[in-house]
């Protein structure tokens, strides 16, 4: 073996290499250790969780969803859809292949981990709603819940129709993270 400097270009495996490689890894944390473990990954998509959470992908509201979702007792035990305008998403006719989408994700969470219920959370002041409706619906509430529990009540009947063993919740989320439930 050659001595290894800053410069080498070879394709030689040397050792500071591998101590570095090492390193980031530790550095990281026993986590990072077990996701090089396949049998545990498929040990856990083999089991049962609660729910299929399809939300929007607002930026504003990430953690707030994650933070609601654990505040119930979710915490990993939940899969998760995001589409732009979360029920307007899975049911706009400007994006049929979004609505697929939605179906395809509902049959798989069923097949590999016998979900229980469908969780749809729209949020107040959606960005989807300006494009695919051309509504700016966050100067008036009133309304705005009007049209968003239009939304989500249609969804939710499609998807209690396709899916009668399947309980559904519909949910509308302020830019506060507060949540109420719809229907």
């Amino acid at each position: 073996m050659h001595t290894h400097t800053g410069d080498c270009t070879c394709n030689t495996t040397h050792a500071p290499d591998s101590r570095r490689r090492f390193l980031k890894i530790a550095a990281l944390g026993g986590g990072a250790m077990l996701l090089g473990v396949p049998a545990l990954r498929e040990a856990r998509a083999a089991g049962g969780i609660e729910a299929l959470l399809l939300n929007c992908m607002d930026y504003r509201l990430t953690d707030d969803t994650t933070r609601y979702m654990d505040g119930r007792g979710l915490t990993n035990n939940y899969d998760q859809i995001i589409l732009a305008g979360a029920g307007l998403g899975a049911l706009t006719e400007q994006k049929p292949d979004w609505n697929q989408t939605f179906w395809d994700h509902i049959d798989v969470a069923k097949q590999l981990h016998n979900i229980k219920r469908v969780i749809v959370m729209d949020h107040r002041d959606c960005g989807a709603y300006k494009v695919f409706l051309g509504l700016d619906l966050k100067d008036d509430p009133v309304k705005e819940t009007a049209v968003h529990t239009e939304i989500l009540v249609k969804l939710g009947g499609m998807i209690r129709e396709k899916h009668p063993d399947l309980e559904v919740e519909l949910l509308l989320m302020a830019l506060d993270g507060s949540v109420q439930k719809i229907g």
